[in-house]
């Protein structure tokens, strides 16, 4: 039987939805605040859902294992137990260097729990940026497995004066002299009798995000910022109660943890927990073997699916698949084409930031999708585009910010402040925070456009838009017209100088199995990209390369590109994957 979306009537809801109707949806500290723990957990335990399926994990065999709401409140209060056992205070933040693996929930539920801020780090990353992070985060305990801490935490560890404990998963392995066994440490504690009183603005989670130079920037969450996954769970991804849901974000990615734990948990559905990374069959297989209803992916991941043709589909049940979401980066239109036919269902995309803590922007089920658009913004969520002078700074007058109204026009997209998972700061970097706002409003630093039924377009980052002889050209269009090509897989496009436009538009190709770089199909390409877009906005270069640098979250990183091309410094390369 179809499911009934839960917003159905778009504009009405953005009359008359308001924040305070989210808080509304959620219980509360029985002694007053707000704690993301509590909503996500503790109130299901208490409830009807104490037995209910919680979490899955899907271990490298194939075989799962389950964990209810019950259990998963008890493990969170004891990794709380921990915490106050060991005198981390509320406030002081815990870290964790850890994959998919079940002792991640216990220690994100835990500390929120406990009152402290929990920071997850991507596993993948090396020993500089992780002492980077732990560093300006001023990290009290790390959450890591042994042979992390080996690698990449033990030759540091004089580094960090400030870090207490470094708390292994590993039960099978011994702790060292400067390191405790978490498995002993849990069996062993009294689980905390309750939960932290924390209030909506109260810190709770800190991610880091690396920006185009200097240091990575650590966004400021607060536990009322449950209210916006809350919502955003509820309209931008349809999440229903009987709901099997998986989100395949890396943890150490601010979705992993808004999507990949909060927001699911809030709705008390089922989440997909695979503790092993992208493979083709292995996850056709997971969507078919467990029945996944909702799916939040990557576009990297959705065009590698793609790029693996859809043979890999057949033979497997997706009937239970009812709506696919993506976000991390533009969705290509090719792809959310695609989806039709591979999933029998289009691909929704997406738009938020690590500053925005939440989906602002989406592509609703029950309203006409647009290929290659972000969609809507969400009820709530008040969007506009401000105009940008000719040094590409905001124009602002008698205090107030001036916005683009004609549609098709290009400007920065900007969001009224005041949405509850809007970051509240940049650890230790109040001006470089205020610098994000301006006339009102805040400036997302992505440049878009908005057609004439406020659907919004992406074009680039600001710093990512081609300037070629008089022309703005925004490289995402480039780049999904080059994918419109058989034997285009990825593409990457930037701007380099030209004495005479200026800017020249430079593609960066990798090809789909069966096709060799040569420069007759260089010609073709360019060919085919000139008839799509004309000879103002085409590639005039093309070179052909086996990866694309990207983020470990799956974002193209053009600046990379870019810096590459002219032997430029590359910046904060921490992300990228394969560093």
């Amino acid at each position: 039987m179809p499911v009934r979306p839960n917003l159905l009537d778009y504009r009405k809801a953005c009359v008359e939805f308001t924040w305070d109707d989210a808080r509304a949806a959620l219980s509360g500290l029985p002694g007053g605040g707000l704690n993301i723990a509590h909503e996500a957990v503790d109130r299901h335990a208490a409830g009807p859902l104490a037995g209910h399926e919680a979490l899955r994990f899907i271990r490298a065999d194939g075989s799962s294992t389950s964990v209810t709401f019950s259990a998963l409140a008890l493990e969170a209060a004891r990794f709380a137990g921990v915490l106050e056992e060991l005198g981390v205070r509320p406030g002081e933040r815990v870290f964790s260097l850890l994959g998919r693996v079940p002792p991640l929930y216990s220690a994100v539920l835990g500390t929120l729990k406990h009152g402290s801020v929990f920071c997850p780090l991507f596993s993948a990353f090396g020993p500089e940026p992780v002492r980077q992070r732990l560093s300006l985060g001023g990290a009290r305990v790390l959450v890591t497995t042994a042979s992390l801490y080996r690698r990449k935490i033990a030759g540091i560890r004089t580094a960090l004066p400030e870090l207490r404990h470094v708390l292994l998963v590993d039960a099978d392995e011994a702790p060292g002299p400067d390191t405790l066994d978490l498995g002993a440490l849990m069996r062993e504690v009294t689980p905390a009798a309750g939960t932290a009183l924390t209030g909506p603005e109260d810190m709770a989670l800190l991610h880091f995000t690396s920006g185009t130079t200097g240091t990575p920037k650590g966004a400021i969450h607060v536990h009322d910022a449950v209210a916006a996954h809350y919502a955003t769970g509820r309209f931008a991804l349809d999440l229903h109660p009987q709901d099997i849901y998986w989100c395949t974000a890396d943890p150490g990615w601010v979705t992993g943890t808004s999507y990949g734990i909060v927001a699911p948990l809030v709705h008390g559905v089922t989440s997909i927990v695979d503790e092993e990374e992208m493979d083709v069959d292995r996850w056709y297989g997971i969507l078919a073997g467990q029945r996944v209803t909702v799916w939040y992916t990557a576009p990297t991941a959705l065009r590698l699916l793609m790029k693996a043709g859809t043979g890999h589909a057949e033979g497997h049940d997706l009937s239970a698949l009812r709506f696919v979401a993506s976000v991390g980066e533009p969705l290509n239109p090719e792809v959310v084409v695609w989806g039709q036919e591979a999933f029998g269902l289009p691909v929704h995309d997406n738009w938020w930031q690590t500053e925005t803590g939440g989906i602002m922007i989406a592509n609703f089920p029950a309203l006409p999708i647009r290929p290659g658009s972000m969609g809507l913004p969400l009820p709530g969520v008040e969007a506009a585009l401000v105009k940008r002078d000719a040094a590409d700074r905001p124009v602002i007058e008698d205090g107030e910010a001036v916005l683009v109204s004609s549609p098709g026009e290009v400007g920065e997209l900007a969001l009224r402040p005041g949405w509850p998972s809007m970051f509240r700061g940049y650890l230790h970097e109040d001006e470089r925070y205020r610098r994000c706002f301006a006339g009102g409003w805040y400036l997302t630093g992505d440049l878009a456009k908005r057609d004439p039924d406020g659907y919004y377009w992406f074009v680039g980052r600001g710093d990512d838009v081609i300037k070629s002889s008089g022309h703005l050209i925004g490289p995402f269009e480039v780049e999904s017209s080059l994918m419109e090509h058989p034997a285009v897989a990825q593409a990457g496009v930037v701007g380099v100088p030209d004495p005479v436009a200026g800017e020249m538009v430079k593609a960066f190709v990798e090809l789909r199995p069966g096709h060799e770089p040569d420069d007759a199909l260089r010609l073709e390409i360019i060919g085919f990209a000139r008839k799509r877009l004309g000879p103002a906005v085409a590639p005039r270069q093309l070179d052909f390369t086996p990866a694309l640098p990207r983020t470990r979250s799956g974002k193209i990183l053009r600046r990379l590109l870019k810096a590459r091309e002219l032997g430029l410094p590359e910046g904060d390369t921490s992300t990228v994957e394969g560093q």
